[in-house]
């Protein structure tokens, strides 16, 4: 199986991809020469770890008929100064807020996304330390 996505240029420093028929504009900020039309390519790997971990969590709770009424994946990462500017550290903070959330379940679906079914999680951890918490928000 192979996953193709063509970039193309605008102008500027534009980019538009498209993903499976769905368009995602890339640019540059505006202190660097960009218009800001869109995210910048390496914000969008966290992008693809929150979106990749957090349907495995939600899917998986669902399985265990454990409902939510509120689910965030916060992303951060450390970047470093020196060109190439790249990522050397990402933090996942899975976000709940629900009745009686059981902490253990939680917990298994967080472990099994990150152990099993998580293609960028495993990617990532390849190059770089990668950690999580779980915080319960109050409702």
């Amino acid at each position: 199986m192979k996953h193709i996505v063509d970039t193309e240029y605008k102008d500027g420093l534009t980019f538009v991809s498209k993903v499976d028929g769905h368009e995602v504009t890339i640019d540059a900020a505006q202190n660097v020469g960009g218009r800001d039309l869109g995210p910048q390519p390496k914000e969008l790997m966290l992008v693809s770890l929150g979106g990749c971990t957090g349907m495995d969590v939600i899917s998986i709770l669902k399985k265990m008929r454990v409902e939510v009424d509120y689910f965030n994946v916060r992303v951060e990462a450390d970047v470093t100064e020196e060109h190439p500017k790249h990522y050397t550290a990402m933090h996942i903070i899975y976000q709940f807020k629900g009745k009686d959330l059981p902490m253990d379940k939680l917990e298994k679906a967080i472990n099994l996304s990150q152990d099993r079914y998580c293609g960028v999680s495993y990617v990532y951890r390849k190059a770089m330390k990668l950690t999580y918490e779980i915080q319960i928000l109050n409702q």
